[in-house]
């Protein structure tokens, strides 16, 4: 009420802008809240908000520990046939970690996990169709059984998210999660993922066809694809991910990133390890300065896999925001500082982090992230940072930053072999250009799926009706897989976006600031990339 009353007086125009969204903000979000209810409601808001609270964490919690249960261990040359020297190395690594003592890149055992370091280069390296498709099935049917089965904490959630849209006057969760964002309704977002959809469906399935005539079968199984995809793209652009990961090495990458940051943002990042406490050995801890050598941000950095205690993926926090505080009377700026996660390769057998050009660019986005929140000039903290953006707004720096990986200047400042220093060769760096699109049809299909699915469960979805959250998906699968997905594909179980993240009714936010940033990447290559002073 108060907030209401200050936007109502005639002191209101005299508001800075930033003051201005926070009052809004706030009057959107305390109805959001269920502020606006009494008795009964409000009594079974708050009920319901804790449930959802508890089911999330319990969804998390489920997916963490159905990836960490499985592990396949190796133990013969023709098993481990096919993999690359990076992935026998940190096969070696966990298989010591699990009491193997003795292992070796070289000897073995081995042991392959579903995290995603391990996981995904399986996939696509082993020559092992059994035991490609051994992986594959156990990654699908992550917290689907058991113990661990989230299947009905599912469809709780989406009972308890459609009964509180309701309370709050909506119809549906979707549109409760859309007053949060740019998008104006739901209709505006399908129009757009259709649009999307009918461009990259026909790309997907001729991708398929492709690779059908490229693999010489009909017959090519889900796990097939990755080995078969990796394959084509070998010989079409005459490289691998492996050959690359010599020239991405962690400090080299992190160089490259950081003089970028200077060239677009005129800011200089240095160490600051040891300066604030760290909850893992390899955590770093950088300083942000502004051109004059002010500190104005700090970031913590968890670039590795550790499958037995972090969840897969990669993410930003914030740690803490920028605001102005008063001390002792007298009025100062706490910095923002912020966290980066990632589960990039660790360092094995001595040598540093040798990163795939997919972990670099997860990087970079990740990075994106955390600028949008480390340089904001704005002293309130409900408006500064990442504070008070529009969810589907907030992947548009972190996009933006993608881009520049493609960027010339940028990819040679990052890109210098970890033993000799030699710079990325020229022919490396036009065959990444080249296959940048290399079945960007399948992926963007792939994209619009999850999006579709999210927006079903959460606008059309009716909970206790005839049809299960797994049955939709069966539906949705009709128009956005050109490969149906198994029967036994249980993908919503392990769905963390929608069901354990901020993503609910929002996934779609993925391709909303994918156009935004190649909107604003576009507006520096017309002024010219290699044009320092217009950059």
């Amino acid at each position: 009420e108060a907030f209401k009353t200050l936007k109502d007086r005639e002191g209101w125009n005299t508001l800075e802008a930033a003051q201005k969204r926070i009052v809004e903000t706030a009057i959107r979000e305390a109805e959001l809240a269920g502020v606006g209810l009494v008795g009964e409601k409000r009594e079974r808001f708050n009920q319901i908000q804790l449930e959802l609270a508890e089911l999330s964490t319990k969804f998390s919690n489920n997916v963490l520990d159905a990836t960490k249960a499985f592990k396949l261990k190796l133990t013969t040359e023709q098993e481990v046939d096919g993999l690359p020297a990076s992935l026998l190395s940190l096969a070696a690594q966990t298989a010591r970690s699990e009491g193997e003592e003795q292992a070796t890149p070289e000897t073995g055992p081995w042991i392959i996990t579903l995290d995603y370091p391990s996981y995904l280069p399986f996939l696509k390296y082993s020559t092992r169709g059994d035991l490609r498709e051994q992986v594959y099935r156990a990654f699908i049917t992550r917290a689907s059984q058991g113990e661990l089965d989230n299947n009905p904490l599912i469809e709780r959630i989406l009972e308890l998210r459609q009964e509180q849209a309701k309370l709050l006057g909506y119809n549906t969760y979707a549109e409760v999660s859309l007053a949060r964002k740019m998008a104006p309704d739901v209709e505006t977002v399908e129009k757009l993922l259709e649009e999307l959809r009918q461009v990259s469906y026909d790309a997907a399935v001729q991708d398929l066809e492709e690779l059908k005539t490229f693999a010489q079968t009909d017959d090519l199984k889900h796990w097939d694809l990755s080995f078969w995809s990796e394959k084509q793209r070998e010989a079409k652009f005459n490289f691998t991910a492996e050959e690359l990961r010599p020239y991405f090495p962690l400090p080299q990458v992190l160089n490259g990133l950081f003089t970028l940051a200077k060239r677009i943002f005129g800011v200089t990042i240095t160490p600051a390890d040891g300066q604030a406490p760290v909850w893992h050995e390899d955590v770093r801890y950088f300083q942000v300065s502004n051109e004059t050598g002010e500190a104005i941000a700090y970031f913590y950095l968890d670039p590795y896999s550790r499958p037995a205690e972090k969840r897969g993926g990669a993410w930003m926090n914030d740690c803490v925001g920028r605001a102005k505080i008063r001390l002792d009377g007298t009025f100062s700026t706490r910095l923002p500082v912020a966290y980066l996660i990632c589960n990039q390769t660790p360092p094995v057998d001595g040598k540093p982090s040798l990163m795939t050009f997919y972990e670099v660019t997860t990087l970079f986005h990740e990075f994106g992230h955390g600028l949008q929140h480390m340089l904001t000039k704005v002293d309130y903290p409900g408006a500064s940072g990442i504070n008070n953006v529009e969810w589907d707004a907030v992947e548009l720096p972190s996009q933006f930053m993608e881009n520049w990986c493609y960027d010339r200047k940028t990819l040679f400042n990052l890109a210098k072999h970890y033993e000799t220093g030699e710079t990325l060769p020229e022919h490396y760096y036009q065959k990444l250009v080249d296959a940048r699109n290399y079945m960007s049809g399948s992926a963007m299909l792939r994209q619009l799926h999850f999006s579709f699915l999210d927006l079903e469960l959460h606008h059309r979805y009716q909970p206790n009706g005839t049809e299960k959250p797994s049955q939709v998906r069966e539906r949705i699968a009709r128009k956005t897989t050109v490969m149906q997905p198994l029967s036994e594909d249980s993908f919503l179980c392990a769905f963390g976006h929608i069901f354990s993240g901020g993503y609910a009714a929002g996934y779609y936010s993925y391709k909303w600031a994918e156009v935004l940033s190649a909107d604003a990447f576009s507006a520096f290559e017309e002024a010219g990339l290699e044009n320092e002073e217009a950059v």
